[in-house]
C-alpha cells in the first residue's frame, strides 16, 4: 500500500541540522505514527512521505517556509523584569508559558535579560532551520473510522 491522505504511517526518524548534530530521533522508540494528510507532520515530510511504501527509506531535506516557518520578529519582545517578578530563578534559555490573543497556550523563550528587561521570543524553535531527516516508512495501513473521525492515529 502507498502512503496516501487518510492512511495511517508508521516512521522512524533521525532528525539533524545542517551541521549533523542530531535535534530528534525516535531511535529507542516505537515509531512515530500519524494519520497522513491531516497535519499531523511538516507539510514538507509529509510531502516526501507522499507516495512511499512500507520498507522505504530515504533522506529528506526540508526548508524552513516548508517547516516552522521563518522566525518573526513581531513574535520577539522585551519584557519589564517587574511583570516577570514572581518567576523563581529567570534565566535565559528557560520556557514559559502565556496565554496567546486567540486563548492558545503560548511558549516562549528567555532570549536574554538585562537590568530593565527580558526578551521572550516565541517563534517555534526550529524556525528559520534546514532540517534534515532519515526516515524509514514502517508501516502504511487503512484508517478507521474512529481514526478518521477524530483526525488522528490511535
Amino acid at each position: 500500500m502507498k502512503i496516501s491522505d487518510d492512511c495511517v504511517v508508521s516512521i522512524h526518524y533521525t532528525l539533524t541540522d545542517t551541521q549533523g548534530q542530531t535535534l530528534d530521533s525516535s531511535e529507542g522508540r516505537d515509531p512515530l505514527s500519524y494519520l497522513h494528510g491531516r497535519g499531523g507532520l511538516i507539510p514538507g515530510l509529509e510531502r516526501e512521505l507522499d507516495g512511499r511504501a512500507k520498507g522505504d527509506q530515504f533522506d529528506a531535506v526540508i526548508q524552513p517556509e516548508d517547516a516552522y516557518g521563518h522566525p518573526h520578529p513581531d513574535l520577539i519582545q522585551d519584557v519589564p523584569l517587574e511583570a516577570l517578578a514572581q518567576i523563581d530563578n529567570l534565566r535565559v534559555g528557560m520556557q514559559l508559558q502565556s496565554q496567546g490573543q486567540d486563548g492558545q497556550v503560548q511558549v516562549l523563550v528567555v532570549d536574554a535579560i538585562s537590568d530593565e528587561a527580558a526578551t521572550l521570543n516565541a517563534n517555534h524553535a526550529l524556525a528559520g532551520e534546514v532540517l534534515h531527516f532519515a526516515v524509514s516508512v514502517e508501516e502504511v495501513r487503512e484508517a478507521t473510522e474512529e481514526e478518521l473521525q477524530h483526525g488522528h492515529a490511535h
